[in-house]
C-alpha cells in the first residue's frame, strides 16, 4: 500500500501524510502504480464533467482544465517548460541543456510551449464534452502515467542524483511489463476504438521523444518524463476527439 501512496502524493496534490520517509526501494515499486493513479485522476475528471455538465461545453471545459492542473500540481507542466527553454536554449549542447533543465526560471519558449499545449489539450476537451464523449476524460491521464514506467523501462536515466534516480535503481522490470500490458488491454477492452487510436498515439509519442532524448542526452531526466506526459495527455484528447466527431 504505501507504494501506491507515495506514487498518489508524487502524482497528485491530494493532502496525504506517510509515516517515516520513504525507502528507495518503495519508491521504486511506486512505479508500478503511476496508471492506476493516472485512472483515479482521469475518474475524477469524469466526475467533475457530470457534475458540472449544466454548463456550457466551452465552459465546461475550462473548468476541467483547471481542475486537472489542480489535481496535478501543474507537475508535469514545469517539465514541459524547462524542455522546452532548453532544446532551444542549448543550442545542442547536453551540459549546457542539463543546467537550464535544472534552473527553476522560465523563458518565454517555455511560456509559450506551456500556453500551446494547454490551449491544444482546452480545445480538444471542448470537442469530446459536446459530442459527449467525456469518458475519454479517463484514457489521456491512465495511458500518460502508464508512459513514464515504460520509459523508466526503455530509456537510460542520466541524473545520478535527481528525483528520478531511485525509480531507475530499484524498478521492478517484470512486474512493470505486467502492469503495462493490463493497461494497454484495459484501455483497448472498455474503450475499444477510441482506447485502440489513444494507445497508439501514447506509443507514438512515447517512442518519438525518447529516440530524441536518447540523441540529445543519452536517456532522459524528470523533465524530459514530465514534458513526455504532457504531450501524450495533449495527443490522446486530439484523437480521441477527432474520432468522436467523425
Amino acid at each position: 500500500m504505501r507504494p501506491f501512496l507515495i506514487a498518489l502524493q508524487f502524482l497528485t496534490r491530494i493532502p496525504l501524510t506517510l509515516e517515516g520517509a520513504p525507502t528507495d526501494e518503495e519508491i521504486g515499486r511506486s512505479l508500478l502504480w503511476y496508471p492506476l493513479v493516472g485512472l483515479l485522476i482521469g475518474s475524477l475528471l469524469w466526475l467533475c464533467a457530470a457534475t458540472v455538465g449544466f454548463t456550457t461545453p466551452l465552459l465546461r471545459a475550462a473548468i476541467l482544465l483547471v481542475i486537472w492542473i489542480g489535481i496535478t500540481g501543474a507537475l508535469h507542466l514545469d517539465g514541459l517548460g524547462d524542455c522546452a527553454d532548453a532544446w532551444i536554449g542549448s543550442r545542442g549542447d547536453r551540459e549546457r541543456m542539463l543546467a537550464i533543465m535544472k534552473d527553476p526560471h522560465a523563458g518565454p519558449v517555455a511560456v509559450a510551449t506551456i500556453v500551446s499545449v494547454l490551449m491544444l489539450k482546452f480545445a480538444a476537451l471542448d470537442a469530446l464534452i459536446e459530442h459527449g464523449h467525456s469518458a475519454s476524460l479517463i484514457l489521456a491521464p491512465l495511458l500518460a502515467r502508464a508512459a513514464l514506467p515504460a520509459l523508466f523501462l526503455t530509456t537510460p536515466y542520466v541524473r545520478a542524483q535527481g528525483l528520478g534516480a531511485p525509480l531507475a535503481a530499484h524498478l521492478p522490470r517484470a512486474n512493470v511489463q505486467f502492469m503495462l500490458a493490463l493497461s494497454s488491454l484495459g484501455a483497448v477492452l472498455v474503450f475499444r476504438l477510441q482506447g485502440l487510436i489513444a494507445l497508439a498515439s501514447s506509443v507514438i509519442v512515447l517512442f518519438t521523444l525518447r529516440e530524441e532524448f536518447l540523441r540529445k542526452l543519452g536517456g532522459f531526466t524528470g523533465d524530459c518524463a514530465g514534458a513526455m506526459t504532457e504531450f501524450i495527455e495533449a495527443l490522446v484528447l486530439i484523437s480521441t476527439a477527432l474520432i468522436s466527431m467523425s
